[in-house]
């Protein structure tokens, strides 16, 4: 079966798995799409699970104004490295999470990690962080968040 270069490079990009681990996946289920970028998800997120005791020292505080200037959330995000801390990724999900925080609130990272994602809501915020720990190959996790509402406290 001939694969085409424009899938492996889709299903790359999708899953963060290196070229020839998603060309041989795709080739073991005879180019499914879906059911590649399920293994290779699931190899992901097995992956991920194994860098949750590494440290994180570097990373950055994202913070988001909610449009009418009533709401504001602060989200420190952290990772191993600078070189990550500066990635699209990395920063992609910062806001995203800052967004959620000022959205829903959270107590704390670990209430917010549990949360279903506002803008997907097939995906908790915890799949949104192992995304991004199976594509960076670094541990990412959520330091500490804080929210602020007009008037309130």
């Amino acid at each position: 079966m001939k694969i085409s270069f424009d899938t492996i490079r889709k299903l790359r990009e999708e899953s963060g798995a290196p070229v020839i681990r998603v060309k041989k996946v795709l080739e073991e289920v005879n180019g499914d799409e879906k059911k590649a970028f399920k293994v290779l998800r699931k190899e992901g997120f097995e992956k991920a699970g194994k860098k949750e005791g590494r440290e994180t020292p570097q990373g950055l505080i994202e913070t988001y104004v909610h449009h009418d200037g009533r709401v504001a959330s602060m989200v420190e995000l952290l990772c191993e490295t600078d070189f990550v801390a500066r990635n699209e990724l990395f920063k992609n999900l910062a806001h995203d999470l800052a967004l959620q925080v000022a959205s829903l609130g959270a107590k704390d990272a670990k209430e917010l990690m549990v949360q279903e994602f506002i803008k997907d809501s097939a995906k908790k915020v915890e799949d949104l962080v192992r995304e991004v720990i199976a594509k960076t190959g670094e541990n990412v996790r959520v330091g500490r968040i804080f929210r602020v509402e007009l008037g309130d406290g």
